[in-house]
Formats: structure tokens, C-alpha cells, sequence
């Protein structure tokens, strides 16, 4: 199962203490010496909306390149597409989210000029040889309009589709999600697009990592995770971290499902960010350490 790790974007995005441009750049180097080979390592937004990100630049100038690693920039407008293009970042993620109320203070925007934003975003990430994720933000359910019926974010799913997407991830960005809702999406998705389907889950209410394992139980494609569990949206109200990058490869592991990444590495990753940041992360493997102890493989 790939495991796509947004620690130094989604993860660093929400956290008060801001970190400095060589922690950020170290910690992606510990990322890939574990062995993660998709990283979200930062985003193109305004420094004033995302303050911990305004070194996006500095920050792609730093990081190892080669060895089959890909770099993901997170864009939410033509602006930061060029920032990103600029940078040398393998993929670009956009997000549109599924209501409007969100939209628009997430981004400033109505859904329906999200989804023209991420066509026109796609059509020249693509032509510059680049793989584009549509994330439909908000898809479990919304901070602000509550229930998100799966018949629209199959709309969504759709529009992304017809719009150029390479794949098409669904984010619970508020950790409401359980595995019941992972199916509808699923099903909703299905009738409507053949592209991957990767899951943004957050462990808001402790439902994160069942819903994982759900979704890799209906054919996901890919799974996102932050190193530590670190992260949360600074635009939704009490949205808490995402699932932590150990803890779902120590599950995965545990039913079968081999991640390619080393749990000691990604629990050293962790460890890092977690004195950069001055508070403990979320994380439980690090604490609880690995079962069966020495007996274990090394990689997840």
C-alpha cells in the first residue's frame, strides 16, 4: 500500500510553533531515508493565509532529489502554480471542497469556481508533465453545513475527472468519517470515475485508522499520513491531526499489507519534528515501540 506523506505540509500547516527551513528540509530527509517516496512537502499559498508555509520555495530548494522520490506542492490557484512550477515539484495536489460555506473560507471561492480553477490548474500542470491529485476537501462532512451527501461528492468526482485529474483523493478534514461512509464514497466514486482513489483520513474522533483499513479493503489506491500525526486544517474548527505515518504502517503491517517504509525510520522522523515543535506528537508506535519487539521486520 502507498503511503503518501504529508507531515511537512498538511502536518506543519496547523502547528504554532513555526519551524525553521533546515529542520523542514532534515525532516524530509528523514522521510526518505525511511522510505517514503511520495512527500506533500509544502505548500504555494499566501504567507499570510499559511504563515508556516511561506518558505515553500527554500524548502524545495533543499530537498534530496532522486531515488525515485516524488514531491507533491499543494496549489490552490494559478498563482501558486507557477510558484510550484518554478520549484521543481514532481505533482501539484487542489483541493475543492464539497460545500460551499467551506469553499469559500477555505479558499475564497464558490465550488463551482473551484472546480473551473482546478481545470485551468490541471490543463498546464499536465502539459508541463505533471501528475495533478483533485482532493475533494470537506467530503465525510463539513465544520459548518454538516452532513456532505455522497451523491455530491460523486458530482465533484466527476467534474475533476472530466477536468483532467490523474487521481482523485477523498479527505475526511474533520475526522467525522467512519468505515460505513468509506464505503458509500467509495461506491459514489466508483459510478462515476475509474482513476485511483487515494484517503485523506484525520484522527479527529479516533476513527481514522479503521477508516484506513477500510478504505484499503475497498481498493485504495493510496493512503495519506503525517509522520507523528502531526496537523489538522487551520480553517476548520478542532480539526486535530492526521493519521500518523507509523501507526498505519504498524497496521498495515500487522493484516498483511506490506508500506515499504521503515518503522524506525518514520518513528526517528517523528522524534525530529517532535523537538522541533516542543510538544509531543500524537503518534503512539514511538511511545508503545513496535510488536514484537526485535523480532519484527524492519520495514512495514
Amino acid at each position: 500500500m502507498e503511503i503518501v506523506e504529508v507531515g511537512p505540509r498538511d502536518g506543519l500547516q496547523n502547528e504554532d510553533a513555526l519551524v525553521p527551513t533546515p529542520a523542514k528540509i532534515a525532516y524530509v530527509e528523514a522521510l526518505v531515508a525511511a522510505g517514503a517516496r511520495r512527500i506533500e512537502a509544502t505548500s504555494f499559498v499566501h504567507p499570510k493565509r499559511v504563515p508556516q508555509m511561506a518558505d515553500a520555495e527554500a524548502v524545495m530548494a533543499g530537498v534530496p532529489r532522486g531515488g525515485g522520490v516524488s514531491y507533491i506542492g499543494l496549489v490552490v490557484n494559478e498563482r501558486g502554480l507557477d510558484r510550484a512550477l518554478a520549484s521543481g515539484v514532481d505533482e501539484v495536489n487542489v483541493v475543492v471542497v464539497a460545500t460551499e460555506t467551506f469553499s469559500r473560507r477555505n479558499q475564497g471561492m464558490s465550488v463551482a469556481e473551484a472546480v473551473a480553477s482546478f481545470g485551468a490548474i490541471s490543463a498546464r500542470a499536465r502539459a508541463a508533465g505533471l501528475r495533478v491529485t483533485a482532493t475533494i476537501g470537506a467530503s465525510f462532512g463539513c465544520p459548518f453545513e454538516g452532513e456532505v451527501a455522497p451523491s455530491a461528492v460523486g458530482a465533484l468526482v466527476r467534474s475533476c475527472t472530466d477536468a483532467g485529474a490523474d487521481e482523485i483523493a477523498l479527505a475526511d478534514t474533520i475526522g467525522v468519517g467512519v468505515p460505513a461512509d468509506v464505503a458509500r464514497l467509495v461506491e459514489a466514486a466508483r459510478d462515476v470515475t475509474a482513476l485511483p482513489l487515494r484517503f485523506h483520513f484525520h484522527n479527529t474522533r479516533n476513527t481514522g485508522y479503521a477508516n484506513a483499513l477500510a478504505a484499503v479493503s475497498l481498493g485504495a489506491a493510496a493512503l495519506d499520513a503525517s509522520a507523528g500525526g502531526i496537523g489538522g486544517c487551520p480553517f476548520a474548527p478542532a480539526a486535530t491531526g492526521n493519521i500518523a505515518t507509523e501507526d498505519l504502517a504498524y497496521a498495515l503491517r500487522r493484516s498483511g499489507v506490506a508500506s515499504g517504509l521503515s518503522l524506525s525510520g518514520v518513528v526517528g522522523a517523528a522524534a525530529f519534528i517532535e523537538g522541533e515543535l516542543g510538544a509531543p506528537v500524537p503518534a503512539l508506535l514511538g511511545r508503545a515501540g513496535d510488536f514484537p519487539g526485535a523480532l519484527s521486520p524492519e520495514r512495514g
